[in-house]
């Protein structure tokens, strides 16, 4: 095992955007800084095995609670890596694993309840962006803002 990864202390600035891939799967890392952040009691408003990190571990077929003991054994982001690509239930192909994360990447609201969401949240932290399209956009500025980010 290779040497625990200091937990980000989510209370003090955020984890890694949704975008950022480990081994191809977007959202991996942010889950995994979340897992962490919580093991630590840092993790502020954050929360691990939330709906969004959920569409993660239902795409790999993973108990989100299994993983987690994997992250409070210290693992590193690539032993962790190595552990879901060993005990997935669903073993993705990286053409598969590509064309989820480019979903994941390019995913907007579909119902009206979220659409409603997702514009109000949009409207308080930044009504002026025209940039704002996603949920990975929508969640990156909130990232930003929450953070003491300049609109």
């Amino acid at each position: 095992m290779s040497n625990m990864t200091p937990p980000t202390d989510l209370t003090r600035r955020p984890p890694r955007s949704a975008r950022v891939r480990l081994g191809g799967y977007v959202i991996l890392p942010r889950a995994i800084d979340k897992g962490r952040a919580l093991l630590a009691g840092s993790n502020g408003d954050y929360n691990y095995a939330c709906p969004l990190d959920s569409l993660f571990f239902e795409f790999v077929s993973v108990d989100p609670a299994q993983f987690k003991e994997q992250i409070a054994a210290g693992k590193g982001d690539g032993e962790l890596l190595e552990w879901i690509q060993k005990n997935a239930g669903a073993k993705r192909l990286p053409h598969e694993i590509a064309l989820w994360s480019r979903f994941m990447e390019d995913r907007v609201p579909s119902e009206v309840e979220s659409r409603e969401f997702f514009h109000e949240t949009h409207k308080s932290i930044a009504a002026k962006r025209k940039d704002i399209a996603t949920w990975f956009d929508l969640l990156d500025l909130d990232d930003y803002a929450s953070y003491g980010g300049k609109i």
